[in-house]
């Protein structure tokens, strides 16, 4: 099985498993687990932040975050793809009572002028606009890295208006790997920000969320509440560590690896792509001209040992990471090829 499904597939690597297994541990709520606190102190310093908190999942930094600047009544700014709005369970809404207002992207962008003209006049009768999250890379709308400056932008307009400005890094560090920008040349003037350890990075689980001493002190306390502290949580710490450690320069051969499989299949009748396709790690494009469903084309795939993504009616994504190969994309965009060519012939 070649898997392009989510990048979120990885394995472990045995290096990694032996780091796992050999890891120093304490009481991670005591503050004396050493390798999960020596994690939070690189990340942190990885980000150019103060400090930063080690949560199972990238999902609990987002929500964290927003629980952390927001209070009940209050409205947070994010892309209409975005994972914030469409799969995180509306975890904003149902726990901390915070609504959430899509800005319409094509490719997961939008604007400095998009944020400002969203941003609510104070209005007894209105939600008060209280975050912007930007989320680096794009996930659903095709791995699109965002522009430093237009970054900046944004975060100037949002805090000269009072509102935090907040980074979802799920897949931040595959935009460092594309453009060359340190993550903390990104994460520079943000309120927060995390990076997620079990995508690129191959870790099991696992992400880091960054800010202030203080932010992070009240995050801390939401990862109590919502049930995510942990004990010896060095063990998954180690697998990070290890990871950032052996895995960073794999970052750059899965952005290569979807660039390739871009150049393979982009020739295709049929097929459609937006101009930002093949920037990182996720190659994202529809399928309608082929007049099927994009589960249809992943299900043809499939049958062949190619495992994609269908989203939406028409749209597919495919995510290359660490356990496929040049060899596995390769195969790949063969098989692409072939059922694209196979669905042409029909119409």
């Amino acid at each position: 099985m070649i898997d392009l499904f989510s990048d979120t597939q990885t394995r472990p690597t045995p290096g990694m498993r032996e780091a796992m297994a050999r890891a120093e541990v304490g009481d991670e709520q005591s503050g004396s687990d050493p390798t999960t606190n020596a994690l939070c102190e690189r990340v942190a310093a990885l980000l150019g932040m103060e400090a930063g908190v080690f949560m199972p999942s990238g999902t609990l930094c987002n929500l964290a975050s927003i629980l952390v600047h927001t209070r009940r009544g209050d409205e947070i700014i994010v892309d209409d793809q975005s994972h914030i709005y469409n799969t995180e369970a509306a975890g904003a809404a149902a726990l901390g009572g915070v609504s959430v207002r899509p800005l319409p992207t094509r490719v997961g962008l939008f604007t400095a002028d998009g944020v400002a003209a969203a941003i609510r006049p104070p209005q007894r009768t209105a939600p008060r606009s209280a975050l912007v999250s930007i989320e680096q890379t794009t996930s659903f709308s095709g791995g699109t890295v965002w522009e430093l400056a237009e970054m900046r932008r944004i975060r100037d307009v949002a805090q000269a208006r009072g509102l935090v400005a907040h980074i979802d890094g799920a897949r931040l560090l595959n935009a460092v790997a594309a453009t060359g920008i340190s993550a903390a040349d990104y994460a520079q003037g943000f309120d927060s920000a995390w990076i997620d350890l079990s995508k690129g990075l191959g870790c099991p689980v696992g992400a880091v969320l960054c800010g202030s001493s203080a932010f992070v002190e009240a995050a801390w306390q939401w990862k109590y509440r919502l049930g995510g502290a942990m004990r010896q949580s060095g063990v998954l710490a180690a697998a990070g560590l290890y990871a950032l450690d052996h895995h960073i320069e794999q970052l750059a051969r899965d952005n290569a690896h979807a660039a390739e499989l871009h150049r393979a299949v982009a020739d295709l009748p049929g097929l459609e792509f937006d101009a930002t396709a093949g920037q990182s790690n996720i190659l994202y494009f529809s399928v309608q001209g082929l007049g099927i469903t994009g589960a249809a084309f992943a299900a043809a795939c499939l049958e062949e040992g190619v495992r994609i993504r269908a989203l939406g009616t028409h749209h597919i994504r495919a995510t290359t990471h660490l356990d496929v190969d040049a060899a596995g994309i390769a195969r790949a965009a063969e098989v692409m090829r072939e059922k694209a060519l196979a669905f042409a012939a029909r119409r």
